[in-house]
């Protein structure tokens, strides 16, 4: 008896782990046959000690390969001109890709038959058979990243006193039965390949930037930190009625946070951009992609209607109770504009849904420029500094709000341009005083 090689046939002379590379690219093909103690021309040269061969390559198979292959092949032991062979049937899987432990959902651990040869799969092919696999919906689908981590997740957890555990995250849809990670582990993970990009524009238009920052890791450390950049801009105007002082934002605190929770959790993130934050002089934009559900109008979503691209997503955040019901978000931006007689704007493409905020300090014409107090948050720091100092440098200004040196400068630019202070010398001898 002679055997040969072709698609669903390979021949080993000797055991190695290599073997496992063989059955994953049977797995995630048509399935097919490894025959050990047979050479490559097909000649039977058999197998010492097939007992503990045997019992190594169930072993390897268990331990080395996600997801769990061991349904979908058995190991037998042949005896052929009294010689003892092993043959390993490999059924194609219903879960793939299926893929090597240590290498992960990436080429370098996923394998695909072609002709008489087993090769790594691209990843255009590694996310397709995740797609037939688990279907169109992002949030379950298998993550190709597995090596993850959960340190900003964890304290979202502790602070509400929450158990956050292994059976935990498989109710919340982080992972599922098998211990694989999904794409919604990867949104809340610190290694979330989404991020939020802030930029700060001098005037009406993108002419002049002023700063600009890119948010990562978890969707909960990018939620934090977004809405502490926008704070910080966010200016305050003080106006005083008789003996009375009366402070407002530029923009209602309600308004951006309920902008920036949607903008995060109804998203699209099968797209790979960025969700952008542009803050000009007038007013805040807030940019995310995919645009509304498919059949939810833009006047149904003002009035309340609601259709949850992330289900799991919105409701980990309900749970942790930043958002407090469904559909609510739009008449809160436009409720909290009701006294300023401004309105909030938003705009559905496909593909994108933008909300523009209006600047409510721009517009306050109730009020005369001499009654106007110009109290910006962003400033105090500084102007506490003149308090103690006469002048100050960049540096003291690096020092005391704990920022780089290209955002302290763009912070003395401003300044200088509202007339708060007035630069004398110049280089090294360049100081600041207060007007």
């Amino acid at each position: 008896m002679k055997f040969r090689e072709n698609e669903i046939v390979e021949l080993k002379e000797i055991y190695t782990s290599d073997i496992r590379k063989e059955v994953i690219a049977f797995a995630n093909t048509r399935g097919g046959e490894i025959y050990i103690g047979v050479s490559d021309e097909g000649d039977i040269i058999g197998v010492q000690d097939a007992d503990y061969v045997m019992q190594q390559i169930s072993n390897s198979l268990k331990d080395s390969i996600k997801p769990d292959i061991l349904m979908f092949t058995r190991v037998d032991l042949l005896e052929i001109n009294e010689k003892a062979i092993i043959r390993i049937v490999v059924e194609e899987g219903i879960k793939k890709p299926y893929y090597l432990l240590d290498k992960g959902i990436k080429p370098s651990g996923v394998y695909v038959r072609s002709g008489t040869t087993s090769s790594p799969a691209t990843e255009d092919a590694i996310r397709s058979m995740i797609k037939n696999a688990d279907g169109d919906s992002f949030e379950t689908s298998r993550s190709l990243l597995q090596d993850l981590t959960f340190n900003a997740l964890s304290k979202e957890f502790e602070k509400r006193k929450l158990d956050f555990t292994q059976i935990q995250m498989e109710n919340l849809g982080i992972m599922t039965s098998d211990k694989i990670y999904t794409n919604m582990g990867l949104l809340l993970s610190d290694q979330c390949k989404h991020s939020i990009k802030v930029a700060i524009f001098q005037g009406m238009d993108k002419s002049v930037f002023k700063d600009r920052k890119e948010l990562s890791g978890s969707l909960f450390a990018q939620l934090s930190e977004a809405y502490k950049f926008i704070d910080f801009y966010n200016g305050t105007k003080a106006s005083f009625h008789d003996l009375l002082r009366v402070d407002v934002r530029d923009y209602p605190e309600e308004a951006i946070r309920e902008s920036l929770l949607n903008a995060i959790v109804h998203r699209d993130y099968s797209f790979s951009g960025s969700t952008l934050i542009n803050i000009y002089s007038d007013r805040l934009e807030m940019i995310s992609l995919g645009g509304l559900i498919p059949g939810l109008s833009l006047e149904a979503a003002k009035m309340g209607a609601s259709q949850t691209r992330n289900e799991k997503l919105a409701a980990l955040f309900y749970r942790l109770k930043l958002i407090e019901a469904y559909g609510t978000g739009i008449s809160k931006i436009i409720s909290s504009y009701r006294d300023s007689g401004l309105e909030p704007t938003f705009e559905s493409a496909q593909g994108a849904f933008r909300v523009i905020l209006p600047n409510v300090n721009i517009e306050s014409n109730s009020i005369t420029d001499s009654e106007m107090v110009t109290v910006d948050k962003k400033y105090q720091p500084i102007v506490n500094l003149f308090k103690e100092q006469n002048e100050i440098t960049r540096k003291d200004i690096e020092r005391v709000m704990g920022i780089k040196s290209t955002h302290a400068i763009n912070i003395l630019k401003e300044m200088l341009d509202e007339g708060i202070i007035k630069k004398t010398g110049k280089g090294k001898n360049t100081r600041y005083i207060k007007k």
